[in-house]
């Protein structure tokens, strides 16, 4: 039997290896992948749920965070999956086409859970720090108007990604020691000149998700500042409640990734499967995590998951 050519001219399959190192280990690395994304699907899943039919939770506030679990439920989606797939049944097989589609959901919903972010960052500015004028700045055609911003926004700037990489001849190897498609590490393995894609990939990193950071950064200064002001003690305390999930969110969000950039400053130091296992927690960790912050540091969504989870447990 012939053995399959990987440098031909130019391929559109590529070979995801997991996490190359550790293949030994692929079993055990999947039972955390796999719990992770059972809490995600099921954590945001009854978070959106709850938000969409409770009226009592129909504010600014909960509606975006009904968006960053659709965003957290659509990141997971596109990357656990498949990773169980290559951990339990090696198939790590992937069409260019499937890549590309992978790459463009991965960016985008990134991209997207930066600007809500900064959306609930705003909201919490307006909350503590103008609340007279809380509804009025964030009425419900705002809140639209947000949410479409952020969507387009991470699709215009995220759709070049496509053609950048249909573009390129794949003439390399095109076995990909990784768990999921990722822009840069595809165009790697292309035969031809990649700075374009390397140009805007960074273009893209500083304009949404830094000036994103930079600017929750600002507000935050802002809300503390005003926080600090407060006469009295409860007051104090409550305002920083309110802003004590968000804060947990925006550290799960970011933080993973400014360890996945540290760890490519090092990267001849630093063995390959860090990088994998960096990359993926950045994958894992929010959609996990988020509802559970959100679960634990909010009393009316705790209260109305336990009224809800009650109510259907009688009517078993």
């Amino acid at each position: 039997m012939a053995t399959p050519n990987h440098t031909s001219p130019s391929h559109s399959l590529f070979i995801l290896l997991g996490i190359p190192g550790l293949e030994d280990q692929h079993t055990w690395i999947s039972l955390p992948f796999l719990l992770s994304y059972l809490v995600a699907v099921l954590g945001n899943s009854l978070l959106v749920f709850i938000i969409m039919t409770e009226r009592s939770l129909h504010e600014p506030m909960y509606f975006f965070l009904c968006m960053l679990g659709v965003a957290d439920l659509i990141l997971s989606t596109t990357t656990v999956p498949k990773a169980l797939a290559i951990f339990w049944f090696h198939a790590g097989e992937i069409s260019l086409d499937g890549c590309v589609t992978q790459i463009f959901f991965i960016h985008a919903t990134f991209i997207a859970e930066s600007g809500i972010l900064l959306a609930m960052a705003f909201d919490r500015y307006v909350a503590i720090c103008d609340p007279l004028r809380y509804t009025t700045v964030l009425s419900r055609a705002v809140i639209i108007r947000v949410g479409l911003a952020v969507v387009l926004r991470s699709f215009s700037v995220i759709l070049p990604d496509v053609f950048l990489v249909k573009r390129l001849p794949f003439c390399h190897s095109n076995m990909l020691p990784h768990t999921y498609c990722e822009h840069m590490a595809v165009a790697k393995f292309a035969c031809a000149d990649i700075r374009v894609n390397v140009w805007y990939g960074l273009s893209v990193l500083l304009s949404t998700v830094v000036v994103d950071a930079l600017l929750i950064l600002v507000s935050y200064i802002f809300i503390l500042n005003a926080v600090f002001q407060l006469p009295s003690r409860g007051a104090l305390q409550k305002a920083l409640g309110t802003c004590g999930s968000h804060l947990g969110v925006i550290s799960m969000f970011y933080l993973p990734g400014i360890f996945t950039i540290i760890a490519q400053r090092f990267e001849h130091h630093v063995p390959p499967y860090i990088h994998i296992l960096l990359a993926n927690v950045c994958m894992l960790a929010p959609p996990m995590l988020n509802p559970i912050i959100y679960g634990v540091k909010t009393r009316q969504i705790r209260e109305c998951v336990v009224s809800t989870l009650s109510s259907q447990w009688k009517l078993c």
